[in-house]
């Protein structure tokens, strides 16, 4: 019997454990999963759980209740050995233990990363990639729509109503315009505030915001963002976050409280105890069929593996959740068969597209090479991420809130007094 050990539980970690045990021979080989939460993140769907579109409990899906083979194991990873084939870690009651394996699957995905190269970034931004973030982001925009309500300085308002978005990709994008939807469905219930006084604005290094869709499409993207009142700066970036306000590039001050980092990750710090063959962007350099190069018995793949993709010519596929997804079902099968001593097959997915929510009833993004925007768009990202969302259960959650949002207006209800939570934030939005 064959112990198979999965690193991460997040998109890459779940759906290989799930593939897994629709091929593995009941009770032949041991599947188990290591992972610092109880739950899957579907990352996704975390700019609506934000913006109040969703209940941010429903897209997180239980682990033990979308696996019914795989022994889940909680605690974070804390050492990988190769040689020896055990991986070491710290489960909650704080006593370190080891696990040994005979295959491991290297799933941990990514981290924010937050150049010390921008004074007062680190203290002061906060990150948008766990659901702690995200509550804590919906909470701050709902807090200061409160404090605007109640300031008498016109200088305070403006600060407490301008929120900076580092990062015009598709996280950033979707955020801003989630978060702005938000807003403005809220200001119907402050009088004393506007729209004209509410400040949303994406920064982005690169000469158009969503680069992947093409220059001509994302520009016509960018025009569509500004019509809805969010500010676009492209070919710019920060140079400074102070206490009420940040400097740009060009020189320009901005007040404002907030600044949410969207412009990049880095693969996994363990990613260092693996292997010391990475790419350029530190992950895990691997061979066609998900193992990782000149280690025997390690497989990798989501954010923190350089998988090479037969249908982009050898081309590292990106960090994409459909990329996430098609790779767990190549490696469960190639582990699969070499555990039979057949061969294994080349990941081959290409790109299908890129879709991107741009708050109510709107979207754009691009379908088998062909440009789509609006309602449909907003219409195929839902129906996507409903029919990949794993269990029964939260397809129809998210479905009934789905239809809930179609006739009521946004819950604007801060969640409560959420001072752990504000705290776990600040804590993963200052390392980096």
């Amino acid at each position: 019997m064959a112990r198979i050990l999965i690193l991460g539980g997040g998109y890459g970690g779940l759906y290989t454990a799930r593939y897994l045990e629709r091929r593995l021979p009941r009770g032949q080989h041991e599947i188990v999963l290591v992972s610092n939460e109880n739950y899957m993140l579907y990352t996704p769907l975390l700019p609506e759980a934000a913006g109040g579109a969703l209940e941010p409990r429903h897209v997180v899906v239980p682990l033990r209740t979308a696996l019914s083979r795989t022994r889940v194991v909680l605690g974070d990873v804390t050492g990988v050995d190769p040689a020896g084939r055990t991986v070491e870690f710290e489960p909650p009651d704080g006593a370190l233990r080891l696990l040994s394996y005979d295959h491991l699957v290297f799933a941990l995905g990514s981290t924010t990363r937050m150049p010390g190269s921008v004074p007062g970034l680190r203290e002061r931004a906060i990150g948008f990639k766990t659901l702690a973030e995200a509550i804590f982001l919906r909470n701050r925009v709902l807090q200061h729509l409160e404090l605007a309500d109640a300031a008498a300085d016109d200088e305070a308002r403006r600060s407490l109503l301008c929120f900076v978005f580092v990062g015009g990709g598709y996280a950033g994008v979707e955020a801003a315009a989630e978060l702005h939807a938000m807003a403005l469905e809220a200001l119907r219930y402050y009088p004393s505030l506007d729209a004209g006084r509410l400040r949303f604005m994406v920064l982005e290094a690169g000469p158009t915001i969503m680069r992947d869709l093409g220059e001509e499409f994302a520009q016509r993207v960018q025009r569509r963002l500004i019509r809805k009142g969010i500010e676009i700066r492209a070919a710019t970036s920060l140079r400074e976050v102070r206490d009420h306000a940040v400097e740009l590039t060009g020189g320009d001050i901005v007040p404002t409280r907030t600044v949410v980092w969207t412009a990049g990750v880095v693969a996994h710090p363990m990613t260092a105890q693996v292997s010391s063959e990475r790419d350029e962007r530190g992950r895990l350099v691997c061979e066609p069929d998900l193992r990782v190069r000149g280690l025997a018995g390690v497989w990798a793949l989501g954010d923190s593996a350089a998988v090479p993709d037969a249908k982009s010519g050898g081309q590292s596929a990106p960090p994409t959740a459909q990329h996430a997804l098609r790779q767990a079902r190549t490696l469960a099968k190639n582990l699969a068969a070499t555990l039979e001593g057949r061969p294994t097959v080349r990941f081959a997915h290409g790109n299908l597209g890129m879709l991107a929510g741009l708050g109510k009833h709107d979207g754009a993004g691009r379908m088998l090479g062909v440009p789509v925007s609006g309602p449909l768009a907003w219409w195929i990202v839902r129906t996507y991420h409903l029919l990949q969302l794993p269990t029964l259960a939260r397809k129809v959650r998210v479905l009934i809130d789905w239809n809930i949002a179609l006739f009521f207006p946004r819950d604007i209800a801060q969640l409560g007094s959420l001072g752990s939570v504000k705290r776990e934030a600040e804590a993963v939005a200052g390392r980096g």
